[in-house]
């Protein structure tokens, strides 16, 4: 799809609120972490089931992919076609792949859209999101709902979100605009925060004079 004909929606900040309005239940929420410091990881609460990463997309940041891309993989994955809909597809990786451990609102858009995507390939999926009402409408509030005013949905935004996560004791990240996951080696549910950190370290280390990192972090606050 060419840049012209691709659809696009605004631009989303990192708005906590999101998952709720997509019907997650209110004690599961993503929370800001705060630096890669061990003192300041052990402030993030336990659980950690996903993590999120913004961070800034340049010459540098492209050159190389870091892990190794596993296509075929029993992940659920989405492909990216929407423009600027990276923190949809990111919050969709960490809902999807958890949600043996989430619960949804069935009245909601997120649970109809997972319930009628699972069984599809990462290209279809993507279809059915660019088809989904719901799921853009709840993203075009969320965007309208940051703390600074929306940007233009023409507008083109070089910072982009990926999500993190742990199955069957392997870390993967999970990024739209790849070809599928990316293997980042071992992990477990303990030590999903930590073992993202060190990742999220090599991103930085390619690109040491961008600052523009984000990182939160999907917990249960009960």
């Amino acid at each position: 799809m060419s840049d012209e004909k691709k659809q696009r929606w605004v631009p989303l900040e990192s708005n906590p609120e999101y998952i709720h309005n997509l019907g997650v239940t209110s004690n599961w929420q993503f929370v800001d972490v705060y630096g890669l410091e061990p003192d300041l990881l052990v402030m993030v609460p336990r659980p950690v089931v996903a993590v999120m990463l913004l961070y800034p997309l340049t010459d540098k940041s492209q050159e190389s992919t870091i892990g190794e891309v596993q296509e075929g993989s029993d992940l659920y994955f989405i492909k990216q076609t929407i423009g600027n809909a990276c923190g949809t597809i990111a919050i969709v990786h960490a809902l999807a792949n958890n949600k043996d451990k989430i619960q949804f609102m069935e009245e909601k858009s997120f649970s109809k859209f997972l319930s009628d995507s699972f069984s599809l390939t990462p290209e279809e999926r993507a279809i059915l999101l660019e088809k989904d009402e719901g799921m853009g409408a709840a993203h075009e509030d969320s965007a309208q709902e940051g703390q600074t005013q929306a940007p233009d949905r023409d507008e083109h935004v070089n910072t982009h979100f990926i999500a993190f996560i742990c199955q069957n004791d392997q870390l993967y990240e999970l990024d739209g605009g790849k070809d599928g996951p990316v293997h980042h080696g071992t992990s477990s549910n303990e030590t999903l925060m930590e073992d993202a950190v060190e990742v999220v370290k090599k991103f930085m280390e390619r690109d040491p004079d961008e600052l523009n990192f984000t990182l939160m972090a999907l917990v249960n606050s009960e």
